[in-house]
């Protein structure tokens, strides 16, 4: 097919003003465009703007495709509620970079390409940014479950360049987040953006816990809350009350969480490395091949069994009804054409196969090698019954 790349962005804190939309207009004149959202598709060509300047500077999450397998996704939150430092443990150069800048936590998922294939273009195609937006919601109520599977992608990529051995035993996981095993319908897409491993994905969930709601402990929230300077409290209230900060409740329980995770004693030996994960998905891999191969092997003797059932049944049949059968054969080859010559020949198979499993087949023979002496005028015939193997009476071996 043809060149193809897709550029969407979303503006979700706030809508860009009217300079702000003459500004991105002024980049593409044929994009579809409003106050919060820009798409525009490019069969020649490219976008004139600089993507992740404008996320920077105006949007909230860009969306990049391309059908030779360039892929992108660029999600802007406030520092204050995802902050740098929590989601760099996460990032890996192969498949997500974090950053700051101007109060803000940049996450940047960009894939490798991939050749990818029609069933991985036809997944793209379909690809807006109202697929992934949720994950922008998720990380700012404190899920990191998209962070994790970022890593995850990275890791499966490590793998993928058969890189140093030893470089997989020193890099250990990031904290695991619950609900690996549940992903949500954002995640879900997220991880087949990334392409992350089934099975790689499988055995990390193993030691990810089932509840994926944060836990608030009220007394403790309160006993933060009421830590906090006064003046600090204050201007949290007024930009609650004048709405200039986004989610300002989200913002303090990132803090809350952020401090009480420094509080928590870690446990370092529980965290798995890279080689232990990337060997258990490949045990999980083998041990899922070997299962299906067995099941496809299964299958095939099952199909098998039951054609040679269907085929005795039918012989079965053609031998208790032989003189009905010998007839249908000898009304064909009246018809002097190469249909019922053909069907003929199948039933004349299929007899000598009958009288084969009676122990009659020299009646068979005989009563065959009469049929082709009475039609030697007929090569087209005589050409069919050479091809199931009826030899001419005479050149029948002696018994």
């Amino acid at each position: 097919m043809s060149e193809y790349q897709y550029y969407e962005f979303l503006a979700v804190d706030r809508p860009l003003s009217k300079a702000e939309v003459a500004q991105v207009r002024a980049l593409s004149t044929r994009a579809d465009m409003t106050a919060t959202r820009f798409v525009n598709e490019y069969h020649w060509g490219n976008f004139r703007g600089d993507a992740t300047k404008l996320v920077e500077e105006l949007y909230d999450a860009h969306l990049y495709f391309a059908n030779w397998g360039s892929r992108r996704l660029l999600l802007r939150l406030p520092a204050a509620v995802l902050p740098a430092k929590t989601a760099s443990v996460y990032a890996l150069d192969e498949s997500l970079s974090v950053r700051t800048c101007k109060g803000h936590t940049l996450l940047d998922f960009c894939p490798e390409p991939d050749d990818g294939g029609e069933e991985d273009w036809e997944a793209m195609a379909s690809w807006t940014l109202s697929v992934f937006i949720g994950l922008r919601a998720e990380l700012a109520a404190g899920d990191l479950r998209p962070l994790y599977l970022a890593w995850l992608a990275g890791l499966g990529l490590w793998a993928l360049a058969d890189d140093d051995e030893e470089e997989y035993a020193r890099e250990v996981e990031p904290p695991v987040p619950a609900g690996l095993g549940t992903l949500t319908g954002a995640q879900q897409a997220l991880a087949e953006f990334l392409r992350v491993d089934p099975e790689l994905l499988n055995v990390a969930a193993q030691a990810s816990a089932a509840d994926t709601e944060p836990r608030v402990d009220r007394k403790r929230l309160a006993s933060f809350i009421a830590e906090l300077p006064a003046a600090e409290k204050d201007t949290l209230l007024l930009n609650a009350a004048m709405g200039s900060e986004p989610r300002p409740g989200a913002q303090l329980l990132a803090r809350y969480r952020e401090a009480a995770m420094g509080d928590q004693d870690t446990a370092p030996d529980v965290r798995r490395s890279a080689a232990q994960l990337l060997d258990a998905a490949h045990a999980q891999r083998t041990g899922r091949l070997e299962r299906e191969r067995a099941a496809r092997e299964a299958d095939e003797r099952r199909r098998v069994e039951a054609a040679e059932a269907a085929r005795a049944d039918r012989l079965d049949h053609l031998a208790r009804n032989a003189e009905q059968t010998w007839g249908t054969v000898e009304d064909l080859i009246a018809r002097k054409n190469s249909s019922a010559y053909d069907r003929a020949s199948v039933l004349l198979d299929d007899l000598r196969a009958a009288h084969a499993r009676t122990g009659d087949i020299t009646a068979f023979e005989e009563r065959a090698g009469r049929l082709r002496e009475a039609h030697g005028g007929k090569p087209a015939l005589m050409r069919r019954f050479d091809e199931i193997g009826i030899p001419h009476p005479r050149e029948r071996p002696a018994r």
